[in-house]
């Protein structure tokens, strides 16, 4: 069930700190050149197969500044994190015995806390306030979220899609902002993006005959009526490829980025628009 690794200062907070709300992550910081470290590593990567929690090794010398944030002062040093915080675990090699008795305790122990973090919560309250017609209440409830988790790109992306749907598209920008190209979520930022460009685009005169189809799957996506949205671009790419430079085929590939690769009107489209491009 578990799985393992490599981490480094790039991708730290995305896969140890955000995926630790869903669920343990072992750090096991360490040197090449370090012979215990050596013989550590193959032990855990070993024991973490039989639980569902997630080994990230670090590099001391290829990510330094971890090294120091986190006051490595030897290696091999395991810390665990949980919930968004790190906590000790030991400095140097355990027998694997104790090992499988280390991670089978940080196991039980997680699946007893609960499992729901504040910020999964918060967003359920979310979801509940705008379920309810409470717009701007949702809305002072995602500003409270974002200044207290100002890093987190995933409560980003859900803060901007709310935003661009509440016509707040300059918000949505500013929220979007901090999600650069190599980083988590990047996609998705980039569709929300293309996707205020659409929505200031459909506020311009129609010229085209296709503008109206177009628009209308542009105001579906707008309201998360993805599939509805998909037929509707699908059905302008089939009648010209060129309108808007390959306009409705990008929406869809936008929708894509939304939604994600496993969902499965990605798979079902996919295979649509490949069709109806040749």
């Amino acid at each position: 069930m578990g799985t393992s690794i490599e981490v480094n200062s790039a991708n730290f907070m995305a896969e140890v700190a955000e995926k630790s709300y869903e669920k343990p992550i072992i750090v096991d910081f360490f040197a090449q050149w370090c012979g215990p470290c050596q013989l550590l590593k193959p032990m855990l990567e070993k024991v973490v197969k039989d639980h569902d929690v997630v080994l990230a090794k670090v590099d001391i010398d290829q990510s330094p500044e971890l090294a120091s944030a986190y006051k490595i002062e030897g290696v091999p040093d395991v810390r665990v994190v949980m919930q968004g915080k790190m906590y000790a675990g030991f400095v140097g090699v355990l027998p694997e015995p104790q090992l499988q008795d280390f991670v089978s305790q940080l196991s039980a122990f997680y699946a007893q806390m609960g499992t729901k973090s504040d910020l999964e919560l918060g967003l359920e309250t979310v979801q509940q306030l705008v379920s309810g017609g409470q717009l701007q209440e949702a809305k002072d409830y995602l500003t409270q979220l974002l200044s207290l988790y100002p890093d987190n790109p995933a409560l980003a992306i859900t803060s901007a899609g709310f935003l661009i749907g509440q016509d707040d598209l300059g918000e949505a920008e500013r929220v979007l902002a901090p999600i650069s190209e190599g980083m988590d979520y990047f996609p998705q930022a980039e569709a929300l993006r293309n996707l205020i460009y659409l929505k200031l685009e459909s506020d311009k005169p129609h010229t085209h005959d296709l503008d109206a189809p177009f628009f209308e799957a542009v105001q579906q996506t707008l309201m998360s009526d993805y599939e509805s949205a998909l037929q509707g671009f699908l059905q302008v790419l089939s009648k010209d490829r060129k309108y808007r430079d390959d306009g409705a085929r990008k929406a869809m590939l936008m929708i894509f980025d939304l939604v994600g690769a496993k969902h499965p009107l990605t798979a079902e489209y996919r295979k649509k628009m490949t069709s109806a491009m040749y």
